[in-house]
């Protein structure tokens, strides 16, 4: 199990974040912050595999925190989730060693790709001995990025092939409508949080394109979009 931290001043985004990064069984979530500073103070006292880390936060921006981590001797795995997309700070932060860059509004299959290419090269470590050298077979494993997966989840305990089928229908039937989970639950006459365990399944296997609307006026929430894959 990979241990993670987000680092993210908006509770909500952390929060789908949060969510994001739980989808896959691999990864958890051991702690949310607002800012670096606060993140450093945890990470005093204890160890982290993966940083999903914003880069504007208050008192603290990212390249500061990298600093202030590296300054400490601490070298975890940092994937940047952010609305930082100038050339000049993209640049920066990968020659800096930044795992992946994601920027908001993202869906979520790169997130999950961005997730995949973080264990891979883990797993890839492992499997080489501590004292051998890596080959450049191995080398350019650990700097691949994995296919996103294409093959179908089983289905998961708890859940109904009638129940799912009806959303999945109806999600076919507006393919390129972008719908929020309370939007579905009205159209399918479901309960909320049923529909969004439905809804989880299918971002899983990919027949469901999941991201980000920061146009709502309020917080920032998640919406759907049928892909059929």
């Amino acid at each position: 199990m990979y241990k993670v931290i987000i680092i993210e001043d908006d509770p909500m985004v952390a929060s789908i974040n949060k969510q994001y990064v739980e989808l896959t069984s691999s990864f958890h979530v051991e702690a949310t912050f607002k800012n670096g500073i606060l993140a450093l103070q945890y990470l005093q006292n204890c160890t982290v595999d993966l940083i999903i880390l914003d880069y504007y936060t208050p008192q603290m921006n990212g390249d500061e925190f990298i600093d202030q981590l590296h300054a400490a001797g601490m070298t975890p795995a940092i994937i940047m989730v952010t609305s930082a997309n100038d050339a000049e700070t993209v640049r920066r932060l990968i020659s800096r060693g930044v795992t992946d860059y994601l920027v908001k509004p993202f869906e979520y299959d790169r997130f999950k790709a961005a997730l995949e290419r973080f264990a891979k090269r883990q797993e890839e470590l492992k499997t080489s001995t501590s004292a051998s050298d890596l080959g450049q077979a191995e080398i350019d494993r650990l700097f691949s990025v994995p296919d996103a997966s294409s093959q179908s989840a089983p289905l998961t305990k708890g859940l109904n092939e009638r129940t799912l089928g009806l959303i999945r229908l109806f999600l076919s039937e507006h393919p390129e409508e972008v719908w929020s989970s309370e939007q579905i639950s009205e159209q399918v006459h479901l309960s909320r949080i049923t529909v969004r365990r439905y809804l989880n399944y299918l971002v899983e296997t990919n027949e469901l394109v999941s991201m980000i609307d920061y146009q709502t006026g309020g917080r920032p929430s998640i919406k759907y979009r049928y892909s059929g894959k």
